[in-house]
């Protein structure tokens, strides 16, 4: 697997109205050719210049300050954040024949005010199809499902797969800190498998845009930046489980957000990145990890300690990553990529040295080109 990472918090700021992301901006009719790697080997990753300078992107001349940089005041009494920015969020608009998807939300846990959104293309498929839960990014502490860049994203991926996706409305920190939002990945895994139980015993109560539609035997756990780390985590959890008829047969790390305290090499490279600038992400570290805990806590760094839990698992499914030279996490997503292959976990990587952080959230060209690997890894599994 070759190989050369993620929150996407200026960029939320200050692209989204550049790529001003409308339903009909989302399906472009260009593809993006890009590499595809099956092995991971030693790979540089150092870059003079970032995507974004031929993007025209319209990055903040920001504050150093990281709570300035991501819009937020933290409130140490209570452990709460106030939010000063909250992004454009997608209604439900079903009535709406020109798109290619429909979409519509269901409770998974009332108590902590979870929920999940449903996505299936408005074509009809002779065939059954894969079901990908899906957790957007925000560094653990900020964003939602119902933000327009994760509607539009998880729209298209519906349609384009094509493929039934659940997107996760998870509990942010630091209000409830980690592991709230696995745990409330694990419980949107259960949901399904209770769904797929109604439709095998034909009791007619499951869900019924997932009925004679999703097939449960051919399940995915996807996510971007930090949504990318819920996959990862909720995939160790669910995995030892007895989920049947449900089968998690694949990961995908979209710029899987990973950490650690000795810095990495794209860390000290792209430290003051205008994207995700190094101090940020280590404020998200400390605001969503476990009081007292440092970044070489497993839930942010899977490299030391707990090693062996791939092997251990015996998982026979596979990871697709996809990681961009241009992005601060890079180094520390292959090193977890290369540290599953080294426990028996079939990885391929898709490796873009023009890239930065969660661009296929911005760029529908790029979007496009991520999900062509997406199809090919999930439709055709055996082609290289």
């Amino acid at each position: 697997m070759e190989v050369p990472p993620t929150c996407h918090y200026g960029i939320f700021f200050s692209t989204y109205t550049c790529f001003n992301m409308q339903p009909s901006s989302l399906f472009p009719k260009k593809r993006h050719a890009t590499q595809f790697t099956n092995s991971i080997s030693s790979t540089q990753t150092d870059l003079t210049e970032h995507d974004h300078h031929n993007m025209n992107i319209p990055f903040q001349s920001g504050s150093t300050d990281p709570y300035e940089f991501l819009h937020i005041v933290y409130n140490p009494t209570d452990d709460t954040l106030t939010r000063r920015f909250h992004f454009p969020c997608s209604n439900l608009d079903n009535d709406n024949s020109s798109l290619p998807f429909s979409a519509k939300d269901v409770p998974l846990n009332t108590h902590h005010k979870t929920w999940l959104r449903l996505y299936k293309p408005t074509t009809t498929s002779p065939h059954k199809l894969p079901l990908i839960l899906y957790f957007h990014g925000g560094g653990f502490i900020l964003c939602s499902a119902a933000d327009s860049i994760y509607h539009d994203f998880c729209g298209r991926l519906a349609a384009e797969l094509p493929a039934i996706v659940v997107s996760v409305e998870y509990r942010l920190a630091p209000e409830n800190r980690l592991p709230a939002a696995y745990e409330d990945a694990e419980e949107a895994v259960k949901w399904v498998r209770e769904q797929a139980i109604m439709d095998e015993e034909n009791k007619g109560e499951g869900e019924g845009w997932l009925r004679d539609v999703a097939d449960f035997s051919n399940c995915y756990l996807m996510g971007i930046s930090a949504g990318g780390n819920i996959a990862y985590n909720a995939a160790l959890r669910c995995l030892p489980l007895d989920l049947k008829p449900v089968q998690i047969v694949g990961l995908i790390l979209n710029d899987a957000c990973f950490g650690g305290v000795e810095r990495s090499g794209s860390e000290m490279r792209l430290a003051n990145d205008k994207v995700l600038p190094l101090a940020a992400k280590d404020l998200s570290w400390e605001l969503s990890l476990p009081r007292g805990a440092d970044r070489d806590h497993e839930y942010s760094n899977p490299t030391v300690g707990s090693l062996g839990r791939w092997e251990k698992i015996g998982w026979a499914g596979r990871c697709f990553v996809s990681a961009h030279g241009g992005d601060l996490l890079v180094d520390r997503e292959l090193a977890v990529a290369k540290m599953m292959e080294r426990e028996g976990v079939k990885v391929k990587v898709w490796f873009e040295e023009e890239g930065i952080h969660g661009i296929e959230l911005f760029d529908p060209c790029k979007t496009s080109a991520l999900l062509l690997h997406l199809k090919q890894f999930i439709y055709s599994p055996n082609v290289a």
